[in-house]
């Protein structure tokens, strides 16, 4: 007789079965080595208290095997070091070859099937246990253990429909394709045909450009190719008809230019001034604060800043309201969040010129402000063009809110530096705080903080779009009444702080152009911009993504695209900074007060645009009459507005852990730095994110096997013994991203179920984690399992994994940090039922080694037959070891299967001597029916015996029912095709099949195949309607046994979906 030779016999990953000679059952003893035997038998545990006997040697065990040691630390080198053979499921034809045995062992009271095929008994087996007990009738299926399930694809009936119906749809959509091509003509063929017929739509097709927005297929049912073409064409085609109107006075309507050259500009004014308004405000708020005037090298450049600031606006204004922009009445401006960062670079590069150095200083500074808004240009024209304008919306929020209000901190603290004529920055020292509180120096920057402060209550009661500047153009108004009332000169204005000094004589509005000289450039300082250039793209690029799809909700504007306005704030901004200007974007405020106005037209935009080049022709005269209240006041609440959205608005409706992040983030950049700030920012913003979702536990349910079944249609006895046991079967569903954060409450969890007070009261013997929800796990949760199962083997509870995809990122993870080698005994399986089944089938062997155990004391102490001594004391030792220990593991398993065998009904003796199908009978419908043979004798002759081969089919989805069946033998899987999804039940020999659509004359909801060599008994209609007439009491009771099962049915698979779905 062969034997097995030392090792493993099989992977524990595969599952594969030998062919030469069956393999045992992975509950059942197997042979080992002698050497094994010896490490097996000094292990304080029981054999029965292992899940698999062929266990590897514990490290504990011996010390001859030091490479087995459980590492100190987690990680293993060897995970990296050493070729892992690829990750394998357990096989699916192996459990389902075990079920139909363990389904078999049931039906037949007088055979063993805990053996593979009949082996003598040997006294020198190498196990130490006896071989399995020779079977006496015939087995169920000789071949069931000896060749593989072939996966044989039978479509249906209901799938060649299905099939043949989608190819005559497709060709019907073709063909509709056609005829709509056919029956929508050209615009130039519809301008031919311009007399209405019978084929004419009632609302006829609206004349549309090619412009952005249009609506054509909206649902994608026709592709439409050569789009960018097609575009090109019809803007050749727009521009020649222009063309040929204007060379042909003629066609020219007088009424039409009436209405189009008069009117509809002179409808617009009031909207444009509002928008020349304010862009005068924006200019004389942040565009004037473009450098630092405190410092004496930028003092003059007030004039510059307001240029530029104009340069760029209009810029924007052309690019948005010439088609780049969706929003027709979209007004760009300058980006007030630049003012920061302009005047962090402003003195990263004067500290590293000097002062002695103005040409060179001034030179480089606006060098540096240009690179930086053609930097920004091309970020956000390189995210359009890549269609990433999404990836924004993945940035937190409230970063943003905090850089918000850091600008606003920035602001105020500008607005101070500029109304109180501070040199220099504004520094939180006490010297300075005397200086602003000196009597020529308080009133400077009271007047104007109470201005603004005035004007936010104000707001809160009065709702005008004029509200703003009218009430700015009225403090000017005052201050210059009280000027000439009082007779004070502009001098004394001017040397008091009061109104800002005269640019010097003769500068231009284009003076700015003329501090561009590349040859005193400081190359060296320039650099050192360059991480402020990097920050005030970052910080600008998260405006557009942010605001534009706000400004779409508020103007109704359904055809928004974020990558076509990211290219559109690319070009201006390009454009700003190749004429010298600095940084623009849409603005939000501005471009919803201009639309609300009636500016929502293209015309307005570049009318507004025409008026702003108007005022900056104007020249930088006006500055030395502008009260410098009025531009700190607006400065002041700019600043006030931005903190008040970072501080006050967030109260209450973030997270705590965000809201000290704000506020981080303002203090940082009011106090130390923007850079720093943004980087602070970043910082806090991950460990937030890690902090909020380490307690947000990792485990979507958990389930003991009691709750938790599998599919599996099995014998009423399996089913009583698994209720009582399944609290040993320990399921937990993970989901979500596991990364190091989450991972912990993972492990803490099953550290908790292996406590020495949690496993006595719940002996646990396998634990399933199902990883079907998971999305994504980094290398520490992944290592994490490797200690998490290392733990579990110290218990001898067996880690099983189902839902995961071996070949998938999570699946190659886990496999690089050598969770799934050999020695690691972990079963993989493709979903959870397969594991489930798994479990049960464990369970179910000790089940019936009990049962076996039973019959051999009964058949030794009525038969006196000679009997090979040591076998029956190695069987006695076996069962002992299975059952005896004191681990509570065992002892329950002990007292469950004791207790149903004594409770069991269904495998009378007597039974066996009856002919079928009355055996059969009597075991379905033991639990379901109080009847006895007699009653069901008269109920055989209706029943007829059915073979079928394997990978037959019984019926399809959608058949008529025409029979009940009852599986004698074999093993039959049912697969649920469902438009919320599908899955697959396994039914076993000794239960129904297909009762609730015969008995309810239904169509089948399932397709029911031989998965092995079956044999049933089945009731057709024919029968059933004898049956009814000749035995009505019998057809009635079967009609109520046919709803209990369908009851219990029901049950199992609702269990098992809202298992799988929790």
């Amino acid at each position: 007789m062969s034997t097995a030779g030392p090792g493993k016999q099989f992977a524990r990953h595969s599952s594969n079965f030998s062919k030469a000679r069956p393999a045992p059952m992975p509950a059942s003893p197997s042979r080992t080595s002698h050497s094994d035997r010896s490490i097996e038998d000094s292990n304080p545990l029981a054999i029965g208290d292992r899940p698999h006997t062929t266990r590897r040697a514990r490290a504990s065990s011996t010390a001859s095997q030091p490479s087995a040691r459980t590492p100190a630390r987690s990680f293993y080198h060897r995970s990296f070091h050493e070729k892992l053979d690829p990750a394998q499921y357990s096989s699916s034809a192996d459990l389902r070859d075990q079920t139909a045995e363990l389904a078999a062992i049931a039906v037949s009271d007088n055979v063993s099937h805990l053996g593979s095929s009949p082996r003598s008994v040997s006294p020198t087996s190498d196990d130490g246990y006896p071989d399995a007990i020779e079977e006496v009738s015939e087995p169920v299926s000789p071949q069931a253990f000896e060749e593989e399930a072939v996966d044989d694809t039978v479509q249906s009936g209901l799938s060649l429909m299905i099939q043949n119906y989608t190819e005559q749809e497709e060709v019907q959509q073709s063909n509709g394709i056609q005829r709509i091509s056919s029956e929508h003509p050209t615009s130039s063929s519809m301008a031919k045909s311009a007399v209405p017929d019978e084929q004419t739509a009632l609302l006829g097709d609206r004349k549309t450009s090619g412009q952005y927005g249009q609506l054509g297929d909206v649902e994608g049912q026709i592709s439409q190719r050569g789009g960018l073409r097609q575009k090109w064409r019809a803007s050749v085609g727009r521009a020649r008809s222009c063309c040929y109107v204007l060379s042909h006075p003629k066609t020219w309507n007088p009424r039409t230019i009436y209405r189009e050259v008069v009117v509809h500009p002179v409808s617009l004014f009031p909207a444009v001034f509002l928008g020349l308004l304010l862009n005068i405000l924006d200019a004389l708020s942040y565009g004037m604060i473009l450098f630092p005037l405190g410092n004496a090298i930028f003092d003059n450049l007030g004039s510059d800043g307001i240029a530029m600031f104009y340069v760029s606006t209009i810029i924007s204004q052309v690019v948005f309201s010439s088609g780049g922009s969706v929003f027709k009445g979209g007004i760009g401006s300058e980006m007030i969040e630049v003012v920061p960062f302009f005047h962090k670079m402003a003195f990263t590069i004067l500290h590293k010129v000097g002062e002695d150095n103005t040409k060179s200083v001034l030179a480089t500074t606006i060098l540096s402000f240009s690179i930086s808004a053609i930097l920004t240009g091309a970020v956000f024209f390189l995210m359009g063009a890549c269609g990433l304008g999404s990836l924004i919306g993945f940035f937190p929020r409230h970063i943003l809110i905090g850089c918000i209000g850091g600008v606003g901190w920035f602001l105020v603290a500008t607005g101070v530096e500029v109304s109180a004529r501070l040199p220099g920055n504004l520094e939180y020292s006490l010297d300075t705080l005397k200086q602003l509180v000196r009597a020529d120096t308080i009133l400077l920057w009271v007047i104007p903080l109470s201005l603004a402060i005035f004007l936010l209550v104000t707001q809160r009661f009065v709702k005008s779009n004029l509200l703003v500047g009218g009430y700015f153009l009225s403090v000017a108004a005052v201050f210059y009444f009280f000027k000439f009332a009082l007779g004070i000169s502009m001098g004394t204005l001017h040397s008091n702080g009061w109104v800002f000094d005269p640019p010097p004589a003769g500068n231009p509005w284009y003076h700015f152009y003329t501090l561009y000289d590349f040859k005193a450039v400081h190359w060296g300082a320039l650099a050192d911009t360059i991480p402020a250039m990097f920050a005030l793209t970052f910080f600008g690029i998260l405006h557009v993504p942010i605001n534009v799809p706000a400004l779409g909700i508020s103007t109704g504007e359904d055809n928004l695209n974020v990558d076509r306005e990211l290219i559109a704030h690319g070009v201006s901004n390009c454009l700003s900074g190749l004429f010298g200007s600095v940084q623009n974007y849409l603005v939000y405020t501005n471009s919803l007060l201009f639309m609300d106005s009636g500016g929502s037209d293209r015309l307005a935009g570049l009318m507004l645009a025409a008026g702003t080049f108007g005022i900056l022709l104007a020249g930088p005269v006006v500055i030395g009459y502008i009260p410098i209240m009025v531009v700190g006041a607006l400065i002041f609440l700019l600043g006030i507005e931005l903190l008040e959205e970072a501080l006050v608005g967030t109260w209450g409706k973030v997270h705590k852990l965000e809201y000290a992040t704000i506020v981080i983030i303002v203090v940082t950049m009011g106090v130390w730095d923007f850079v720093i700030g943004i980087l602070v920012g970043i910082v806090l913003a991950a460990v937030s994110f890690v902090v909020q979702t380490s307690r947000r536990t990792a485990i979507r349910a958990t389930y003991s096997g009691q709750v938790a079944k599998s599919l599996v249609r099995r014998p009423p006895v399996q089913l009583k013994f698994l209720r009582e046991t399944g609290q040993q079967i320990f399921l937990i569903k993970l989901a979500g991203f596991l990364f190091f954060g989450t991972i912990v409450g993972v492990e803490n969890r099953i550290r908790a179920l292996l406590a020495d007070d949690a496993f006595s009261d719940r002996p646990l013997r396998f634990l399933v984690l199902d990883m079907g929800h998971i999305n994504g796990i980094d290398f520490s949760a992944a290592e994490a399992f490797t200690r998490i199962n290392r733990l579990l083997q110290k218990r001898d509870v067996m880690l099983i994994i189902s839902g995961l995809d071996v070949d998938g990122e999570v699946g190659q993870a886990l496999h690089n940090v050598g969770l799934f080698t050999e020695d690691s005994e972990v079963e993989i399986f493709a979903d959870l039922n397969d594991a489930l089944v798994h479990c049960e089938n464990e369970l179910l062997t000790a089940l019936y080694r009990q049962q076996e155990h039973r019959r051999t004391k009964r058949a030794a102490s009525h038969l006196d037959v000679p009997r090979n001594n040591r076998a029956s004391q190695d069987l006695s030792q076996s069962y002992k070891a299975e059952f005896m220990g004191s681990s509570p593991r065992r002892n329950h398993l002990h007292q469950v299967a004791q207790s149903t065998l004594d409770e069991d009904t269904s495998s009378v003796p007597k039974w066996q001597s009856f002919k079928q199908p009355l055996p059969l009978l009597l075991q379905i419908f033991a639990d379901v029916s109080d009847k006895n043979e007699d009653f069901w004798y008269r109920a055989m002759g209706y029943f007829d015996r059915r073979a079928y081969s394997q990978g037959s089919i019984l019926f399809h989805i959608g058949d008529e029912a025409d029979a009940f069946y009852m599986l004698e033998e074999g093993l039959l899987r049912a697969d649920y095709d469902l438009p919320q999804g599908k899955f697959s039940e396994l039914i076993v020999a000794g239960r129904p099949c297909g009762e609730l659509p015969f008995f309810s004359h239904t169509t089948r909801t399932a397709t029911t195949m031989a998965e092995k060599d079956c044999v049933t008994w089945l009731l057709d209609e024919r029968r059933w309607r004898e049956m009814q007439a000749q035995d009505p009491d019998v057809a009635q009771e079967l009609l109520v046994i046919s709803l209990k099962l369908t009851k219990e049915r029901m049950d199992a698979i609702t269990s098992y979906i809202l298992t799988t779905a929790g």
